[in-house]
């Protein structure tokens, strides 16, 4: 009898068949390996060339649309009812999904009276409406009359065409008159007349 360190090991049926499937499996799966890696090896520069193209496509794209879209220092001029100009310009107009409608930053609305004043409209932010002649305004909304006149809002919108503006929130108002608070506003006759709506309080000056 050999000594126990030296006693063959043999191993069961249930060993050999599970060692069995072991090695089929390792026949049928080593070789899909290995296509898998040549086939990886083969597609990976490509991909490469893929992801490439794709950021030089992307940053074409993000290179250029917002310069295909945006025009810096724009100038809109033209003429109302009674055929007085008009000039709309801005800091930079970018186009909207509508071709006739441009958002405007820091836009400013000259507008020549018939006597040769003049009436200037500015804020932060706008959107002119072309085919409209329309410009809606906000942010800072600032009017200057040729008389000395001031008004500041928080939004307006004038018809350039009619030469008329209006507005529905807290007006702040000064000139030779004096001053004056409203809750809106309406301007007709490109200036000439404004009349102030809602609760409204004005001091006046000197004997007005």
């Amino acid at each position: 009898m050999l000594p126990p360190s030296r006693e063959r090991w043999a191993p069961s049926a249930g060993q050999i068949a599970r060692r069995r499937i072991a090695v089929r499996l390792a026949k049928i799966l080593f070789p899909l390996l290995g296509v898998a890696l040549l086939v990886g090896i083969a597609v990976w520069p490509e991909l490469d060339r893929m992801e490439d193209r794709a950021r030089v496509s992307f940053r074409r794209v993000a290179g250029t649309a917002p310069d295909a879209v945006r025009v810096i220092d724009p100038r809109y001029q033209g003429i109302d009812e009674q055929n007085r100009p008009y000039t709309v310009t801005a800091e930079v107009a970018a186009q909207t999904d509508a071709p006739d409608i441009v958002d405007l930053n820091r836009p400013r609305a000259d507008i020549l009276l018939t006597d040769g004043s003049w009436v200037l409209l500015e804020s932060r932010e706008g959107r002119f409406d072309k085919a409209r002649n329309l410009l809606d305004l906000s942010g800072d909304v600032t009017l200057w009359q040729d008389g000395g006149n001031l008004l500041v809002t928080e939004a307006a919108e004038i018809q350039l065409h009619e030469g008329s503006a209006s507005g529905d929130r807290p007006v702040a108002a000064q000139g030779p008159f004096g001053t004056l608070t409203s809750e809106g506003f309406r301007l007709t006759d490109r200036g000439q007349v404004v009349v102030f709506t809602g609760r409204a309080r004005a001091i006046l000056e000197g004997g007005q």
